[in-house]
């Protein structure tokens, strides 16, 4: 792992820096689809709220990454979610980073022995990121995006050691 990257628990200081992070309604709708552009600092509060282990990646002492759990299932699984990547952090293995620190805390603290996460069709970095890292494809749903066209949504799992 690069020693400059390192991961701690999300706190109410980090939300206004993290809020900036998606660039665009897509990028948006990648990483948190219920949100409403832009996001804000109620909508990110919330969606932690209701979810676990809300943590973030710095690289050289800045945020630089944020993820969570919006499922979780002691001894079954958890799932990945609100993955984002600063904007100037981008391309240096802060996403793979972060996956990697969510796997162990999902087996440290959850006893799962299986990691889910869900990337839209259009998510070509996401989908490519979570192929190189050993998640396989399960199952591909209808949604809709923002515009009200038909989206594809990848399911993926990969087994954790």
């Amino acid at each position: 792992m690069n020693a400059e990257l390192h991961y701690r628990p999300a706190t109410a200081a980090d939300l206004d820096k993290v809020v900036g992070f998606p660039q665009n309604v897509d990028e948006l709708f990648f990483c948190y689809p219920k949100a409403v552009w832009p996001l804000n600092v109620g909508q990110l509060a919330a969606a932690i709220a209701e979810r676990r282990e809300s943590t973030v990646a710095e690289l050289d002492g800045r945020v630089a990454g944020f993820a969570n759990f919006y499922q979780w299932q002691h001894g079954e699984f958890c799932t990945l979610g609100n993955l984002m990547v600063a904007p100037w952090a981008r391309s240096r293995g802060v996403a793979q980073y972060l996956v990697e620190v969510m796997e162990t805390l999902a087996r440290q603290r959850y006893k799962a022995p299986l990691m889910k996460v869900s990337c839209f069709n259009a998510n070509a970095g996401g989908l490519l990121l979570y192929t190189r890292l050993g998640y396989r494809t399960v199952g591909i749903v209808e949604r809709r995006a923002p515009d009200g066209s038909r989206v594809a949504l990848v399911q993926l799992e990969k087994p954790l050691p």
